[in-house]
């Protein structure tokens, strides 16, 4: 019985979005109903998720049309053909990438890159309603700040009819989504728009009214492919196909940590691509998981996926009843309910804790959003996805290297960073910690440092280097640490590995690093290395040193007149 109140809710409130997200995909409306219909239930079945409710999305009907527009009128015979053969092609893409088990590279793409995206899918929806909100005709291929300006241009042309409907429909979704979250804001706003638009004869002030539906009930249809337009649309079908996938798994993986559920991301991208897929052959486009109508699913006490397949059953025995007054519904109506749909894409808190805390994911996300506005929204993905990994791999090639020196912490002495707690460092003896992957892409860096602070400290010739912190090392990495052991050695010096780790150990032997180091120094602990270390230190100069770092010293000959406490105290190692 929940499941089906919570399809119910859900199916009231789809009716206005899947109308209006198809307007935004430059398609009929009815085509985004169909979507509303065949993709929750395929997704559904298939899916992992037991709440996520999918169906058509804001992002991908953008990228749809900025996909398709440049070379098919949008609403055309052509435009619509070429949809379906894109929404074919997004569900075999997204099942590939489900049957290679790629959902864990989804992880990989930083947050910044969708919200800059959104960002960008909302300027421009926003902009592409100017025209119906204001009841002037304004060219469809302009940019963002071309409608703008069109639109400050004929702004003698302006119909305050249009504008007061649209004024009023969105600011009847504030309020209704202001009284409670469980109210079909999106329905009431367009029903209300729609009756006031009657009641003050709104055809007679030169406002446009939809056209009638042509059918309510999506049929088996196949559309017409051929290698030509398959190559045109591969592009923008993997641009879509990743879109959704970042939607759809992100929004299942966090209702099912918040559910405490099971959740296989791999098993969501085959639903995902199997609903597509199927989507393409009965007149619905590309969709994904919806964060809105999952949230509403949940908090109307849905149970199982079932709640999405009593919302398609819903939508269409609502369809049944209403589509006949679809004439009554006024474009500046609908063109109200997008704009607010476009405002609510853009999370200002989200965008504000980004610039203010991480600079790279700010740099992420401006790129994102500039590349959107200025070029194309798939350009701006693609552009997005580069930055990401580009960041990732600047911040993985400059490791965090530190000294570390003890210092009595409670009673006991530990092990940390001689810099940050200005802690004396032995003369003969250099113990560091590195944290990240001793790669290729961080060797240049690190043998950059180890040649600043042997400038630094020509001394330190004994060296402990602990790889506690390293979860990868490759053949670069291994090539780095016996140059380091040979150069500590010829020196006249010697060197140590700290390593416990299997997987690190293995890679340590499978490269022959403990071939050059020998078995003798490498230890799974710091405390044996320095103990190693200070046993190799020169007597002669610990004889003159009165800084006695560590407690291993006091088996060196003090300097003479030295009273300092050498008390033997056990050496506990913290993480820094």
């Amino acid at each position: 019985m929940s499941d089906a109140v919570a399809g119910f809710t859900n199916a009231a409130i789809v009716l206005p979005q899947g109308v209006a997200f198809a307007v935004i995909a430059g398609l009929p409306p009815q085509y985004g109903l169909f979507t509303a219909m065949i993709t929750p239930v395929i997704a559904a079945i298939w899916g992992s998720s037991m709440i996520m409710v999918s169906g058509p999305t804001t992002a991908i009907s953008a990228v749809l049309l900025a996909t398709l527009s440049g070379a098919f009128p949008p609403g055309t015979p052509e435009y619509i053909s070429a949809a379906l053969v894109l929404t074919i092609m997004v569900g075999m893409f997204q099942i590939c990438a489900g049957l290679m088990r790629l959902g864990v590279v989804i992880s990989f793409i930083s947050h910044s890159v969708m919200v800059g995206f959104t960002a960008a899918a909302a300027l421009l929806i926003g902009t592409s309603q100017i025209g119906n909100m204001l009841g002037i005709q304004i060219a469809g291929g302009a940019g963002p700040l071309g409608k703008l300006v069109e639109a400050v241009h004929l702004r003698s042309d302006v119909n305050m009819m249009a504008v007061f409907l649209a004024a009023f429909t969105f600011a009847s979704i504030f309020v209704f989504s202001k009284i409670s979250r469980k109210l079909p804001a999106y329905f009431l706003a367009l029903l209300f728009g729609s009756v006031l638009g009657w009641v003050l004869n709104a055809g007679s002030f030169g406002i446009r009214m939809f056209d009638e539906l042509p059918s309510i009930a999506p049929a088996l249809s196949v559309p017409s492919i051929n290698l030509s337009l398959i190559s045109d649309l591969s592009p923008g079908a993997a641009t879509v196909a990743f879109i959704g996938l970042l939607e759809a798994v992100s929004i299942g993986r966090a209702f099912a940590i918040r559910r405490k559920e099971k959740y296989d991301a791999n098993q969501e991208i085959v639903g995902q691509g199997l609903s597509n897929f199927a989507a393409g052959f009965f007149q619905a486009y590309a969709g994904s998981g919806s964060f809105t109508r999952s949230a509403l699913n949940a908090d109307s006490g849905a149970k199982s996926p079932m709640s999405a397949v009593f919302a398609a059953i819903f939508l269409f025995l609502l369809l049944l009843l209403l589509s006949p007054f679809v004439t009554y519904v006024p474009v500046p109506v609908m063109a109200g309910i997008i704009i607010y749909v476009a405002v609510k894409l853009v999370n200002a808190d989200e965008i504000k804790h980004i610039i203010y805390n991480s600079p790279s994911d700010t740099f992420i996300l401006i790129l994102t959003f500039l590349t959107g506005v200025l070029t194309h929204l798939d350009t701006a993905v693609v552009a997005g996805v580069i930055a990401s990994l580009v960041v990732f791999l600047r911040q993985s090639s400059a490791p965090f290297l530190a000294a570390l020196a003890p210092a009595m912490d409670s009673g006991k002495r530990s092990l940390r960073n001689a810099r940050l707690y200005g802690l004396p460092e032995c003369p003969q003896i250099r113990v560091q910690r590195m944290e990240g992957p001793l790669f290729f892409g961080s060797v240049e860096q690190l043998e950059a440092e180890f040649e600043k602070v042997d400038e630094f400290a020509p001394a330190q010739k004994i060296k402990v280097f602990s790889l506690k912190g390293v979860g990868r090392l490759d053949l670069s990495g291994a090539d780095f640490l016996i140059r380091q052991i040979q150069a500590a050695r010829q020196s006249g010096g010697d060197f140590h590995v700290v390593a416990m780790y299997t997987k690190v150990l293995r890679a340590l032997r499978r490269m022959h690093v403990i071939d050059e180091l020998g078995e003798k120094h490498l230890h799974i602990t710091k405390g044996h290395a320095i103990s190693a270390a200070v046993h190799q230190a020169d007597p002669a100069i610990c004889a003159k040193c009165k800084l006695r770092v560590f407690d291993e010293c006091r088996k060196k000959p003090a300097p003479e007149g030295y009273s300092g406490n050498c008390t033997p105290t056990a050496i506990t190692v913290i993480d820094f």
